[in-house]
């Protein structure tokens, strides 16, 4: 059962993680960005003290230690989720967030050679490549539908996203690798707060609760918040970063998918072909990871 569960979260990642891109469009016309994401951080605080509780956590007492989970909690939820929010609710396409989201393993896998020492060997980039036109191929029609909501200054803002997920991911593997899962999440939701609430202060705080908001709210804050954060800091604490960064490629992908289901979206056969390119590379560059030793740090 133990091995069945390891196989499948990836799987199980990709599907919770996937949803937060319809999630954020679902409730971007009901509240500002930075307002939507702080109600979902200060829902979500009391829950998981709450498992944390029943659930025993080992909080942590070094001020240290809950420094580097609030500087992780910055990174991966306030800059990360505040960047690609904003530029959705500026107007940009989920589709098209979801390109430039794409890099994401780019900048970790190399992020995380430089930082880690993560042995990248020439196949695993001849994967990242596949990956990168998959992707393309994946999501390349929704580009001509991106209208006035690409921009410059949107563009800069999922990059910043990017660029902040990607080191956080490495810096949640470097400096907070043994702390109980429960704990660190908790206290990265903080640091999220001290991203979102002063930025926040800059919005108008009405808030319309419409079913739509509501549910897109319950949903971020559960299933997203709490259910794919924790699964992805279990995948990032059993596995290398760049190992875990792959199941990115995914993601749009996923959306794509869903987007058909949910949204009546076609799929080509050029989107298809995007689809099984993304598949092989992330199957290459998870089955190369596993084979090689990663390089000793500096500190190893």
């Amino acid at each position: 059962m133990q091995k069945i569960l390891i196989i499948c979260a990836p799987i199980f990642f990709v599907l919770l993680w996937s949803t937060g891109f319809i999630g954020s469009k679902l409730g971007a016309p009901y509240a500002e960005p930075m307002v939507f994401l702080s109600l979902r951080f200060l829902l979500v605080l009391p829950f998981l003290g709450l498992i944390g509780f029943f659930a025993k956590a080992d909080w942590p007492r070094s001020p240290k230690m809950i420094a580097h989970c609030i500087v992780t909690g910055m990174l991966v939820h306030g800059i990360y989720l505040g960047g690609v929010f904003w530029a959705i609710d500026q107007g940009m396409p989920a589709g098209s967030s979801a390109i430039i989201v794409g890099l994401q393993p780019v900048l970790t896998t190399l992020t995380a050679a430089l930082i880690l020492g993560e042995r990248i060997l020439p196949k695993h980039m001849l994967g990242l490549a596949i990956g990168g036109l998959g992707l393309v191929l994946v999501l390349s029609p929704k580009l001509g539908q991106a209208g006035s909501g690409i921009d410059a200054v949107t563009i800069a803002s999922v990059l910043a996203a990017v660029v902040a997920i990607s080191l956080g991911t490495v810096y949640q593997k470097r400096f907070v690798p043994q702390t109980d899962l429960l704990a660190a999440t908790l206290w990265q939701y903080i640091g999220a707060l001290f991203v979102t609430v002063p930025l926040a202060f800059l919005e108008d705080w009405t808030v319309v609760w419409s079913g739509e908001f509501v549910f897109a709210l319950l949903w971020l804050t559960f299933v997203l918040s709490i259910g794919a954060i924790l699964l992805l800091m279990v995948l990032i604490r059993q596995g290398a970063v760049s190992e875990v960064a792959s199941l990115f490629y995914l993601v749009p992908v996923a959306t794509a998918i869903e987007g058909y289901f949910l949204f009546g979206e076609t799929l080509t056969l050029l989107q298809m072909l995007g689809m099984a390119l993304v598949v092989c590379a992330v199957l290459l560059i998870r089955l190369r990871l596993r084979k090689s030793e990663p390089l000793k740090t500096a500190s190893g």
